[in-house]
């Protein structure tokens, strides 16, 4: 049984392939073709290259599911378009125009795959979105006892919360919470008022924020009510519903055209919008500060009314918004919830795994469950195109014999203060680096994050890296044990060992965590455990392997990123490349 799930006509359009109930194959297709950050276009590349990985072709699938429902919440749709002037009812009318696309999925996937669509025989199934969201993250988990679902966002399908019930191979939807009230939009909001206003730049806020006092609480109270015996409101008047963000408009330089999500009516509280060309001053950081607060604030609220629903310590959570790691961090401490499960897309491309699980389990009614251990389900290349790569290489080149003589090597160069490219294997499923498509560096080096913010990522010198530690070694350097092997979890890094690690200790003294095992990465395991040999640190900066665009994907894509920036190594494959120095 072949299943096909995808994204589309929404941000980040991705694609995943099951085999018999179990996951082979997921890439975003912001990875491949014209590589775009979010790309919204149909995955045609993203479908094609799950199915290649898989010897696999259109007319071998199944079933297709698709993580939209144009049917879902049509009511809600409705009565927002009867009680809004036409303008503000834009976000309706652009769900009713993708709704239409929809329609057009089966010559869509025809043309992608070079089929004759009279040839082909799977049956199309649509998934609400927020249910594809939930259903990513609990038909992966290790849970199949009773587990709370949830989902929280900007939007999808109407909606910007769903609770549920999970146990077994069923999910009941318990609630929603609908559009115009949504706590992605208010972040999302606030964020262009600071003056990050491409898509998907949330990020800089949770990262600016530590640098901020929460001066505007008052006014954050006020925006966003908590309700005593449901889930929150948006105070009216200070949020724009929007067209654009999720579409295909794309500006001239490729980049999803953004709607302004803020009315002029927040001035009034905030002061004015800072233009993004104007440098950050207090105040931005302020209104950071206490937007973070407050988003804290009411993911701790909903998850505290999801545990009164379903009383368990179980919890498989997804959406945009469940990629705030100082949010899920406190979650963890503040709730009921004490064991938690996040997979590493938890935003809208991981939505199209969620609509294939779904027909697994719910349509198929098959009770065979798959668990997500790692993250390694996107493209790789061959021994082959890694070595045509090298040797055309016009810097000093070295073949390793073997992993040994890899690691060895490479924690050396590491161990000397320098930055390493680090590509291997199969490339990460989701938007962080965990491993195989990584910039690696010292964490004990005092300048390094100065260094590479602004040598090789280009990129503000405010925003932290991430540390990737062993898993056994997380309660020596951080004060929460917690196992987070995609990243999704910002926790604070032991007071005597902040200064001793100033490359990944933030401003406030947090560090993004990922905990590496030998099961999930053996490869990188063995890499950070012989660092720990030589330095005596069980851990590597860790960010991502890219300069202000996508992941890289292709070894070539690999070698350009290393030759156009000041990293100081790549070890592509078994091949090290050095710059002279």
């Amino acid at each position: 049984m072949v299943i096909l799930g995808f994204n589309s006509f929404h941000a980040d359009s991705a694609a995943c392939l099951l085999v018999d109930g179990k996951l082979v194959s997921a890439v975003a297709e912001e990875r491949l073709g014209q590589r775009i950050k979010h790309d919204s276009s149909f995955p045609a590349n993203a479908i094609r290259r799950v199915l290649f990985d898989s010897n696999l072709s259109l007319r071998d699938v199944s079933y297709v599911a698709i993580a939209r429902d144009s049917g879902a919440n049509l009511s809600a749709k409705f009565k927002y378009v009867s009680k809004n002037p036409i303008k503000s009812a834009g976000a309706v009318v652009e769900h009713f125009k993708r709704g239409k696309k929809v329609k057009s999925i089966f010559d869509q996937l025809a043309d992608a795959c070079d089929e004759d669509k009279e040839k082909l025989n799977f049956k199309l199934i649509e998934v609400e979105h927020h249910l594809a969201h939930v259903a990513s993250a609990y038909y992966v988990s290790p849970f199949e006892t009773l587990t709370a679902g949830f989902s929280y966002d900007g939007s999808g399908d109407f909606a910007s919360l769903m609770a549920t019930k999970c146990q077994g191979n069923k999910i009941e939807v318990l609630d929603k919470v609908l559009l115009p009230n949504s706590l992605g939009f208010f972040y999302t909001a606030l964020c262009q008022f600071i003056g990050f206003d491409d898509f998907g730049e949330e990020y800089k806020v949770m990262g600016l924020a530590p640098y901020g006092q929460n001066t505007h609480k008052q006014v954050m109270e006020k925006l966003v009510k908590l309700n005593e015996d449901g889930w929150f409101e948006l105070e009216k008047g200070y949020f724009g519903m929007h067209s654009g963000g999720s579409s295909d408009d794309l500006d001239e330089e490729n980049r999803i055209r953004m709607g302004k999500f803020y009315t002029n009516k927040l001035e009034a509280l905030l002061g004015k919008p800072r233009p993004r060309n104007k440098e950050l001053s207090q105040n931005e950081m302020d209104i950071a500060k206490s937007t973070q607060v407050r988003f804290e604030e009411a993911s701790v609220h909903c998850i505290k009314k999801l545990h009164s629903l379903v009383p368990t310590n179980q919890l498989a959570m997804a959406g945009g918004c469940a990629l705030n790691g100082v949010a899920n961090a406190r979650i963890l401490r503040e709730t009921e919830f004490t064991t938690p499960y996040l997979q590493p897309a938890s935003s809208d491309d991981g939505t199209c795994l969620g609509a294939a699980y779904h027909v697994w389990h719910e349509i198929l009614g098959r009770k065979e469950r798959f668990h997500m251990k790692h993250a390694f389900w996107g493209p790789e290349y061959s021994d082959e195109q890694i070595r045509k790569v090298a040797e055309k290489s016009s810097f000093l080149v070295k073949k390793c014999k073997d992993h040994g003589e890899l690691i060895d090597e490479a924690s050396t160069l590491l161990s000397k203060g320098l930055v390493v490219g680090w590509y291997q294997g199969r490339s990460e499923w989701g938007p962080r680096a965990l491993g195989n498509r990584s910039i690696l560096a010292d964490p004990s080096v005092k300048d390094m994050k100065n260094i590479i913010n602004s040598k090789i990522k280009r990129r503000e010198s405010f925003r932290p890296f991430a540390p990737s530690v062993l898993k056994e070694d997380v309660t020596t350097y951080f004060e929460q044990d917690v196992d987070s092997p995609f990243m999704m979890h910002v926790v604070k890094v032991k007071e005597k060992w902040q200064k001793r690690l100033p490359a990944i200790t933030h401003v406030d003294g947090t560090g993004r965590l990922q905990t590496v095992d030998k099961e999930s990465n053996s490869l990188y395991y063995e890499l950070i455990s012989k660092f720990r040999s030589k330095t005596g640190i069980g851990m590597l900066l860790n960010t991502s392997f890219n300069e202000n665009e996508p992941v890289v994907d292709t070894p070539q894509q690999a070698y350009d990123c290393f030759n156009r920036t000041d990293m100081d190594a790549l070890c592509l494959g078994n091949y090290i490349m050095l710059k002279n120095r």
